[in-house]
C-alpha cells in the first residue's frame, strides 16, 4: 500500500493543471505546487480567485488518482 501511495504522489507531481481566470494564468501540479503565475497586472481579488480555481482543479486530479488506487481514502485507511 505504501509503494502504491508513493507512486500516486510521483504521478501527481508530474500532472499539471493550467487555469486562466480574470486574466490571471496559473500552472499548478497535481500535488498543489504552483509552477507558474502570471498576474498580467491584475488585482489581489482576481489573483486569489484564479489560485483558488487552480487548487480546486488540482484536487480533482488528486481525487481521480486516489480512486484509481483502489477506493480513494477508504483504500488508504484500510476500509
Amino acid at each position: 500500500m505504501r509503494d502504491q501511495a508513493m507512486q500516486i504522489q510521483r504521478e501527481l507531481q508530474a500532472e499539471e493543471v493550467s487555469v486562466s481566470k480574470h486574466g490571471v494564468d496559473i500552472v499548478i501540479t497535481g500535488d498543489q505546487n504552483i509552477k507558474s503565475l502570471n498576474t498580467n497586472g491584475k488585482g489581489d481579488d482576481d489573483i486569489k480567485d484564479a489560485i483558488n480555481e487552480a487548487i480546486k482543479e488540482s484536487q480533482k486530479v488528486a481525487a481521480k488518482k486516489l480512486q484509481q488506487m483502489g477506493g480513494g481514502l477508504q483504500g488508504l485507511l484500510g476500509g
